[in-house]
C-alpha cells in the first residue's frame, strides 16, 4: 500500500483525512456530496420553474432511479475488469460536463424538457457507476482494520453534504438563481476529479479463478458467490434491504408526521430534517473514531442500532411536542446510521477483490428496489391508515432488522474472512 499505511496495524479514525490518500479521496467526496445537495434543490427548483408541472418535476426522481436498478450487476462486471482510479475520475469529469450543458444549453434558448430528462438520465447513468467504484477502493487506501472507520468517514460525508447543500442552495437560488447553481455544482464534481488524480491506490493484486469470457458468465459467478458460496454476504443483503425498506420511507414520512401530528410548518420540518442530519453525522464520528472489532462485535452495533432505531420511531407515534420528537429523530438518525459502514467494511472483507464490483452493485440493487417498496408501502399505509401506523410499522421493521442481525451474530464464530 501507500506510505501511509506504514503505522502499526490499529485504526487511526478520524486520523485518515491527515493521511494524504485518503485525506484527497475524503476532501473530494466532501466537496462533491455538498455539490450534491445543491443540485437536490436547484434541479428539482429548476425543472419545476421550467414546466410549472409537479408530475414533471417527479420523473427527476425516477430518471435518477431506473438506472442503477437496470444497470447495477452489468456495471459491476465491467467495474471488476476496470482500475477503479481512472473510472472514478472519468465519472466525476462527465457529471461535471453534463451538468455544466443544463444551464449553458438554458442560456442559449437550446433547452428543451426532453432533451432535460435526457441529459438528467446519462447523467445517472454515469453516477451509477461511482458509489460502486467508490467502495471498491476503499479498501486500496486503508489497512483491513480501518474499514470500519474509513465507510464511517465517507459516509460522514453524505451527511455533511445533506446538512449544508440544501440549505446552500436554497441561498444560492434566492441570489443567482436555480440554473445558476448548476455551475456550482458542476464545479464541484471538477474538484473532485482533481482530489482523486493524485492518490495513489494499492496495486490490485486480484487472482481471479474464473474460466468465464462473457458478461453473462461473469455475472452468474458474482450471483453465485453471495446467493450460493457465501451465506454470511447474502445475510447482510437480507440486513440491508430490511433497513433500507424502513429508513428511506422515515424522510418522506416525516412531512405528513410534522404536519399531521405535530401541527408545525415547513420551518419547523427543516429542523426536523436538520436533527435526523445531525444523528448521522454524530453516528459517522463515533464510527471513525471506535477501534474496530471482530465480526461479532461491529454486527452487535447494528443490532443495538436498529433497536434503539426501531423503538425511537416508534415512539414518535406517541409525541405531539415538536422539541421532544426533535430529540428524537436525533436518536432514529444515529442509531440507524450506524449499519452501512458496518456492513460496507464486511462486504469489504468477505469478499475477494476480483469479485467486489458485482457484489457492491447487486448489493446496492437490492436496497435500492426495497427503498422504492417502503417508500410507496408506507406511503400508503400513511395515506390509507394514518402515519401513526405508519411509523410503527416502520419500527417495526428496524427491529426486524435487529432480529436478523441477531441470527447473523450466532452464526458468525467460526466464520472464514476471504481477504483478495
Amino acid at each position: 500500500m501507500s506510505d501511509d499505511h506504514s503505522t502499526p496495524d490499529s485504526s487511526r479514525g478520524w486520523r485518515l483525512i491527515c493521511t494524504r490518500d485518503f485525506g484527497l479521496l475524503w476532501w473530494g467526496q466532501t466537496t462533491s456530496q455538498i455539490g450534491e445537495g445543491l443540485n437536490k434543490v436547484a434541479l428539482l427548483w429548476f425543472v419545476y420553474e421550467l414546466t410549472g408541472s409537479a408530475m414533471k418535476m417527479t420523473m427527476v426522481g425516477l430518471l435518477q432511479t431506473i438506472p442503477p436498478l437496470v444497470l447495477g450487476p452489468l456495471v459491476g462486471v465491467y467495474l471488476d475488469r476496470m482500475p477503479k482510479k481512472p473510472v472514478m475520475i472519468w465519472v466525476d469529469i462527465l457529471r461535471a460536463l453534463l451538468t455544466l450543458l443544463i444551464p449553458t444549453l438554458y442560456a442559449l434558448d437550446m433547452l428543451s424538457i426532453t432533451g432535460l430528462y435526457g441529459i438528467i438520465f446519462l447523467t445517472s447513468v454515469v453516477s451509477t457507476i461511482f458509489g460502486p467504484a467508490l467502495v471498491s477502493a476503499v479498501p486500496l487506501l486503508v489497512r483491513p482494520t480501518e474499514l470500519m472507520s474509513a465507510n464511517a468517514l465517507i459516509q460522514g460525508t453524505n451527511n455533511i453534504g445533506m446538512l449544508l447543500g440544501p440549505a446552500i442552495s436554497g441561498i444560492m437560488i434566492a441570489l443567482i438563481r436555480a440554473e445558476n447553481v448548476l455551475f456550482v455544482n458542476s464545479a464541484t464534481f471538477l474538484i473532485s476529479a482533481l482530489c482523486l488524480m493524485p492518490i495513489r491506490f494499492s496495486p490490485s493484486h486480484a487472482v481471479s479463478s474464473e474460466q468465464a469470457t462473457s458478461v453473462w458468465q461473469e455475472l452468474q459467478v458474482g450471483f453465485r458467490f453471495i446467493f450460493g458460496q457465501q451465506s454470511m454476504v447474502l445475510t447482510l443483503v437480507i440486513i440491508s434491504s430490511l433497513y433500507n425498506l424502513g429508513v428511506s420511507a422515515f424522510v418522506f414520512i416525516l412531512p405528513v408526521y410534522a404536519k399531521e401530528f405535530l401541527q408545525v410548518g415547513p420551518v419547523q420540518l427543516g429542523w426536523l430534517w436538520s436533527a435526523l442530519g445531525v444523528g448521522m453525522l454524530a453516528a459517522s464520528a463515533w464510527l471513525a473514531l471506535k477501534q474496530e472489532s471482530d465480526i461479532q462485535g461491529r454486527l452487535r452495533i447494528v443490532v443495538s442500532g436498529m433497536t434503539i432505531g426501531g423503538l425511537a420511531v416508534c415512539s414518535l407515534s406517541l409525541l405531539e411536542t415538536p422539541l421532544i420528537a426533535a430529540g428524537i429523530v436525533i436518536i432514529v438518525g444515529g442509531s440507524t446510521a450506524v449499519l452501512n459502514p458496518i456492513i460496507w467494511a464486511l462486504l469489504q472483507e468477505l469478499t475477494p477483490e476480483h469479485l467486489i464490483g458485482r457484489v457492491v452493485t447487486t448489493f446496492s440493487v437490492g436496497s435500492m428496489a426495497s427503498a422504492m417498496a417502503g417508500m410507496t408501502g408506507f406511503g400508503w399505509v400513511a395515506d390509507a391508515v394514518g402515519p401513526a401506523a405508519s411509523l410503527v410499522a416502520l419500527g417495526l421493521v428496524l427491529l426486524l432488522t435487529a432480529a436478523v442481525a441477531v441470527a447473523c451474530v450466532r452464526r458468525t464464530c467460526a466464520l472464514p474472512v476471504a481477504h483478495a
